[in-house]
């Protein structure tokens, strides 16, 4: 784990693409060549990378680490980053879900940034099995990975698709969603338990406690997109110091349905090292 401080100001976005060859012609290429952020997380790229055009898989200015599933078209998680990372993990360690794309991580000087795409479950199906079983081997691993990482003198930001509202003012329809995967009481628990026993902050949350949103996923059915009936499941997620650091959490909406280029927005945590 490296050591050293983040210097200056440090950005990180985090977006799940929903199938990366669709988003690429669609406008994630221009999106990422006009990043100004620092480490970018991408969430359900669904391609391997000879699947994918170059300016995805090596894009000039940045160092860029893929994680695709074993299982082709599905899940896939990936890192750039402008830093050479020392060195990058994928898995934390659960057999299950080693070549599953689901996380990926990074270390940079100062910092561990990790990709999560955690499962979305369906109640009453095996899917829903997968998410808790995810659930409960990743919940130890964050511990630990805080506990190293304040022993190396580093902050940690998990960000992704965590595929859970953990509050009322996380989605438009929270009343007709409580039975539903992303929205159960149990779900929710162990979202709390990520802020509470092992000791994470949600940045957006500590800059706006109040809500409702901002929304990070809406549906494509119907007119969601345009009543801004979506749910808040897309985190940045980090150890207190960093939290301490952040100065803003911007949520990119597309300006309408049209330009989208993915069912979820980005969303972009800057964090202020600077000395005061």
């Amino acid at each position: 784990m490296a050591a050293g401080s983040v210097l200056g100001v440090f950005t990180v976005s985090t977006v799940n693409v929903n199938g990366m060859r669709a988003a690429a012609k669609k406008g994630f290429v221009e999106w990422l060549a006009a990043s100004g952020s620092d480490v970018i997380l991408c969430q359900e790229v669904r391609a391997e990378a000879g699947q994918l055009p170059k300016d995805v898989v090596a894009p000039a200015g940045w160092h860029a680490h893929h994680a695709p599933s074993a299982v082709k078209g599905r899940n896939g998680v990936s890192v750039y980053s402008r830093a050479e990372p020392s060195e990058v993990r994928v898995g934390f360690g659960e057999a299950e879900f080693e070549d599953s794309g689901r996380y990926l991580e990074v270390h940079l000087p100062g910092v561990v940034v990790a990709s999560l795409y955690l499962p979305s479950g369906d109640v009453g199906t095996p899917r829903q099995d997968e998410k808790e079983r995810f659930m409960a081997a990743f919940l130890p691993y964050l511990v630990e990975l805080r506990g190293k990482a304040e022993a190396a003198g580093c902050e940690v930001v998990v960000g992704g698709d965590w595929n859970i509202a953990h509050a009322e003012i996380d989605l438009k329809n929270w009343k007709g969603n409580q039975k539903n995967s992303g929205f159960l009481p149990e779900e929710r628990a162990w979202m709390s338990r990520v802020f509470g026993e092992a000791g994470y902050v949600d940045v957006q949350r500590k800059l706006d406690p109040e809500g409702p949103g901002p929304y990070t996923w809406w549906s494509y059915r119907g007119k969601a997109f345009d009543n801004d009936a979506g749910w808040r499941i897309d985190y940045l997620v980090t150890t207190p110091g960093l939290a301490e650091k952040c100065t803003s959490v911007v949520v990119e909406r597309a300006p309408s349905y049209e330009l989208r280029w993915s069912d979820h927005a980005p969303v972009t945590a800057t964090f202020d090292f600077s000395p005061e």
